[in-house]
């Protein structure tokens, strides 16, 4: 029934008039070609727009990534002043030497009294750190708190806005471990939350470092943390640009930051979203809850930190859309006008066309002396002048291939001829045999039996086919034969599975390998030459290795043979008909494609390897 279908529909094209006919093609012709330019202009204008906005937001990325950096760079050069303050140091011994006698004296006693100086003492002593650490915050702008620590964990602290840790002692203990074996190098923490004294969460990223005195040994812990503001206007803008949300994640996948501020201080390393960002940089796409997004990752070689920003497709396809909507109106206006003016030129191509038509029925009839009148010098005179160039051609070669036909023939009756000599020598060849056989000289009777074989195969068409077992059966033949010539020189082996016995194969490839070598590679130093033919598969090829143990080749001798293999024209026709080893590798080519042939391999004194390709299956390349 589809068939049906599909043939009425051809045959109601088929019996359309010219002009809808000529409405149809140019209907095709416009709206093909303006709906492909559409489409790829689309998809190229997208594609751009994308990879635009990967190549800028990874430069935004970079420029707020340096401009981190930097400012982390500033929070370890603060954290590195007290270490240059010979008062916050000094201060900081005499704390540490005053609890160290508390808890001396608290051991004592079981509780350490606080005598009436010791107010005055921890008041100098406060007010000597902190006044120095309101000089050190007032030197950042952007810096939250700065903490200073004496070794038992006695805060001393000034913070711009006011909010100070509730959890002092608990923070002094988790930043003491975490700069326990880094001497007195900065050591970047990522955000933490904690509560204030305002009562409210708030979340910092601190940059924390042992204070040394020097003796390099520690007398403190200074820790400055980091306002959020400043992270929180970069990523705003960030986001203003690209349109899309961005997180902050350290290398263990902790969130730093995020637009939304929902993923702060999580572990986000098991998500997709941090899994694929591999490398230092990159973009990739993902799809959340049947979206798809653009993500694009770029890491800060100081910090680790990566900054991963998503975009969602739509936003980046919007103006492309605009645009596509603008090139869809653009091209159906452009098609209706183009389809009106075809209308109006089918039609005045409809006469001229009806004359042209009524000469090709004639053609059709056989009439082929008709001529089209060429009376304009438009379109349809162009198409009349063709056809009647069409004509003449047509006759031209309807004369061409009656006088081929008679070469043919005459080129079949001198093939039928010249079979006539090579059976006369079959015959006669046999009459000799018979003779030898009739005055019991067996050895001649043999030597011809062979010899007619091999010329009854050999003189056969070259181009004709054979099997692996008939061209291996006319090598042995030929070996035999050469060893009545040369008795006990030769010995052949032939080691080719059986299944290739029925392998399809072009004529003549083994044995004049085998002569080559038995007349140019016999070593006369050796009472007996070896000769093997051995196969392996590989690939989709069959690869025969041709080998003697005679005398070899130069290399100078083996490149030149290897070079007239690749690239030697092939010869031409002759009556003398020489199938050499470059015939053979010409045919094999010729037959089976450049890919299969022969490639020599020899070494002077070690004998001779030919390698003869074939295809795997008997395959003839058209």
């Amino acid at each position: 029934m589809k068939v049906t279908r599909s043939s009425n529909g051809w045959s109601y094209i088929a019996d359309m008039s010219m002009e809808r006919k000529l409405f149809l093609v140019f209907l095709v012709i416009i709206t093909l070609p303006l709906s492909f330019i559409s489409v790829i202009s689309f998809r190229s204008y997208s594609a751009s727009i994308q990879a635009n906005t990967v190549a800028y937001s990874e430069k935004l990325i970079d420029q707020m990534m340096d401009s981190i950096d930097d400012y982390i760079e500033d929070m370890k050069r603060i954290s590195s002043m007290p270490a240059y303050v010979n008062d916050i140091k000094q201060n900081l011994i005499r704390s540490n030497r005053y609890y160290e006698q508390k808890q001396m004296m608290k051991g004592d006693a079981g509780t350490a009294p606080v005598a009436p100086g010791d107010l005055d003492l921890l008041l100098s002593i406060q007010r000597g750190i902190e006044e120095n650490i309101s000089f050190i915050n007032n030197i950042k702008r952007g810096t939250n708190s700065v903490y200073i620590f004496d070794n038992y964990g006695n805060g001393y602290y000034s913070a711009k806005d006011g909010g100070v840790r509730l959890d002092l002692m608990q923070s002094y203990r988790f930043w003491s471990g975490q700069t326990k074996d880094s001497g007195g190098e900065a050591t970047l923490l990522g955000t933490q939350a904690y509560t204030s004294n305002l009562q409210s969460t708030r979340y910092a990223f601190t940059v924390v470092r042992n204070i040394l005195d020097g003796l390099w040994k520690p007398v403190g812990l200074i820790a400055v943390e980091a306002n959020f503001s400043n992270l929180e206007t970069q990523v705003a803008e960030l986001d203003k640009v690209t349109r899309g949300k961005s997180v902050i994640v350290d290398q263990s996948g902790k969130v730093i930051y995020d637009s939304d501020q929902k993923l702060l201080t999580k572990d986000i390393s098991r998500s997709s979203l941090f899994q694929s960002a591999v490398g230092s940089s990159g973009s990739f796409y993902d799809t959340v809850s049947g979206k798809d997004r653009l993500n694009i990752y770029s890491s800060s070689s100081k910090t680790n930190w990566k900054v991963i920003i998503s975009i969602p497709v739509d936003e980046l396809t919007h103006g492309v859309k605009l645009t596509r909507n603008a090139t869809i109106g653009a091209t159906l206006v452009i098609i209706v006008l183009a389809l009106i003016i075809s209308l109006i030129l089918s039609f005045a191509l409809t006469k001229p066309l009806t004359r042209m038509i009524q000469l090709m029925k004639q053609v059709q009839g056989g009439d082929l002396d008709v001529t089209f009148r060429v009376k304009r010098r438009d379109e349809i005179g162009l198409l009349g002048h063709q056809f009647n160039r069409m004509l003449a051609r047509i006759r031209q070669l309807i004369q061409d291939i009656y006088r081929m036909e008679e070469q043919k023939k005459e080129a079949e009756l001198q093939a039928l001829q010249s079979q006539i000599n090579p059976h006369f020598i079959y015959n006669t060849l046999e009459s000799i045999r018979m003779t030898a056989e009739i005055n019991d000289d067996t050895d001649a009777a043999d030597m011809i039996s062979i010899l007619g074989k091999l010329l009854r195969y050999s003189t056969s068409d070259l181009s004709g086919w054979t099997t692996m077992k008939q061209e291996l059966l006319y090598v042995r033949n030929y070996v035999e034969l050469l060893g009545c010539r040369y008795p006990g020189r030769f010995e052949l082996t032939i080691d080719v599975p059986e299944e290739l016995d029925s392998y399809s194969m072009i004529k003549l490839v083994f044995q004049p390998i085998i002569e080559n070598a038995a007349y140019h590679g016999l070593d006369d130093t050796k009472p007996l030459m070896h000769l093997s033919i051995t196969c392996e598969r590989t690939g989709q090829k069959l690869l025969f290795h041709i080998r003697d143990d005679g005398c070899g080749m130069e290399q100078i001798t083996l490149d030149k043979l290897n070079h007239r293999l690749r690239y030697e024209a092939p010869p031409k026709a002759s009556i003398n008909g020489g199938i050499g080893m470059i015939n053979v590798h010409q045919r094999i080519q010729l037959h089976y494609g450049p890919a299969y042939g022969i490639e020599v391999f020899s070494k002077p004194g070690e004998g001779t390897d030919v390698i003869l390709s074939l295809p795997l299956r008997g395959t003839v390349q058209r």
